[in-house]
């Protein structure tokens, strides 16, 4: 029997260690590489749900292009930054210049599972946004809200977007809910019960089909299975805290809210039919007030703001354009009588054609049409603002309350600009609209004198060298009446 050496046995203890440091290395390999492969399938954002978040994201009003980049952004956001879930919270009544298209893509290809719950109580989801809950992973009606029709897509062009009806049923089947409830969602306007019940939506809450509050929804996705674009994914959103009848489920999770910023809230704004509207008329308003008055450019200026707010919005709106002609020939009709001193047969003009622009100033859908009661309250301001507030702002501006018009006859003054034949004058240290015979301007500086009031116009002569037109003559004083 061969006994081992002292520089055997070395060997062996060193090729034992060298042994032993590679099964280590290798038991650290599987361990790294273990939870990937007992994961299977499963995404890492159902499993590091304590690092992740869940981001909410809330689409009130119409949806138009700020709403439509806020849903990209945000679905982009998610799948770059730790996220187990997105929820678009969906308030909506219909959707203007939004190409549907993009919007499905960017849901479907998802890696994080995307939710869309819509309310709150009071709310509903017509047109793009139906179409979005069924190609989103899983959706909810909250109570008394509701869901559909989803024809017309758009409201600004109710033949855009209708191929991508027949694709409802599809999109809901491919997430496990019924085909028949998503074609039965394109024509009608469906409940919370009614849409569960057709498979429309699934039912997230057990005793509420569509949840009551955003809270319920997603402490309620707990533990269910949803598909997305990298295959199924079990939600992982609630957890237990309290003891005994304290006992209660909330988000295991930060919630993080995300809205439209400033310039996007803006631009939301503004594309809401009745502010454009709005803006639109006071916006002209100011600029006529602005044109007679000779202010110091306030008015003038937050007319041009107005305008500038008003067709920002309407760039986005199916705007008539002969309607918005009629609107602004109006506005002009006014300005004449305006002009003339008193309300004449173009304030009569300029009311008839407001009211035809202000009712067809939109085309689409109807629902973008200005309530009835907006359309009253904005021709009966305007009416009253260039009838009563305006002569009162140019008597104001061009006369004092001590001076008597009629005593104004044969008084002399001067040309504060040039009266050729309309202009200004001074008289008696008050500005005054003045008009002279086309045959004898009056240049700024020069000596006039009052020959007839007509209204809140003087009408003056140069000191010398008056004319007069044939078609003007006025009876003159025979020496007996003198």
């Amino acid at each position: 029997m061969r006994h081992l050496s002292w520089a055997d046995s070395g060997g062996v203890a060193r090729r034992a260690r060298r042994v032993l440091l590679v099964v280590v290395l290798a038991a650290l390999g599987l361990a790294l590489l273990a939870p990937e492969s007992l994961a299977g399938a499963v995404p890492r954002a159902s499993r590091d749900n304590a690092k992740a978040g869940i981001a909410v994201i809330q689409v009130d009003g119409l949806l138009d292009p700020p709403n439509a980049e806020l849903i990209r952004d945000s679905i982009r956001d998610a799948n770059t930054r730790p996220t187990s879930l997105l929820v678009i919270k969906l308030a909506t009544g219909g959707a203007v210049d939004v190409d549907p298209g993009p919007l499905v893509r960017a849901i479907r290809s998802s890696r994080v599972p995307v939710a869309v719950w819509v309310g709150p109580a009071g709310g509903k989801a017509k047109g793009i946004a139906a179409l979005l809950a069924s190609a989103a992973s899983v959706s909810g009606v909250s109570n008394d809200s509701t869901i559909g029709p989803a024809d017309p897509p758009r409201l600004d062009d109710t033949s855009a977007g209708v191929s991508y009806l027949h694709e409802m049923g599809a999109l809901n089947e491919s997430n496990g809910r019924s085909a028949a409830g998503a074609r039965a969602m394109v024509n009608r306007n469906l409940s919370s019960t009614e849409a569960v019940k057709l498979g429309a939506t699934n039912r997230v809450c057990p005793d509420v089909p569509g949840c009551p509050t955003l809270g319920d929804f997603i402490v309620n996705l707990d533990g269910r299975t949803v598909p997305t674009a990298h295959g199924p994914v079990t939600l992982d959103t609630a957890k237990v805290v309290g003891k005994g009848t304290d006992r209660r489920r909330q988000p295991n999770q930060v919630i993080r809210f995300r809205k439209l910023d400033l310039v996007g809230q803006a631009i939301h704004t503004l594309t809401s039919p009745s502010i454009a509207y709005l803006l639109l008329v006071i916006g002209l308003a100011l600029i006529v007030f602005e044109f007679f008055t000779i202010s110091v450019g306030l008015a003038g200026g937050a007319g041009a703001i107005g305008l500038i707010g008003a067709f920002v919005g309407l760039s986005h709106l199916p705007v008539t354009w002969w309607a918005l002609g009629l609107i602004l020939i109006a506005m002009f009709g006014y300005a004449i009588d305006v002009q003339a001193g008193r309300p004449l047969a173009w304030t009569v003009i300029a009311t008839a054609l407001l009211i035809v622009g202000s009712l067809f100033l939109y085309g689409g859908s109807s629902r973008l049409d200005v309530p009835w009661w907006l359309l009253v309250i904005m021709i009966v301001g305007t009416i009253a603002f260039m009838v009563g507030a305006m002569p009162v702002a140019v008597r104001s501006r061009f006369s004092t309350p001590t001076i008597g018009r009629e005593g104004l006859i044969g008084e002399m003054g001067e040309a504060a600009v040039d009266v050729a034949p309309d202009g200004v004058v001074i008289v008696r240290g008050a500005r005054w609209r003045a008009r002279t015979n086309r045959a004898t301007p009056v240049r700024a500086g020069d000596s006039i004198r009052v020959i007839e009031v007509d209204g809140l116009v003087l009408e003056v002569e140069p000191e010398t060298g008056a004319a007069r037109d044939y078609r003007e003559r006025r009876p003159r004083k025979t020496p007996e009446e003198s």
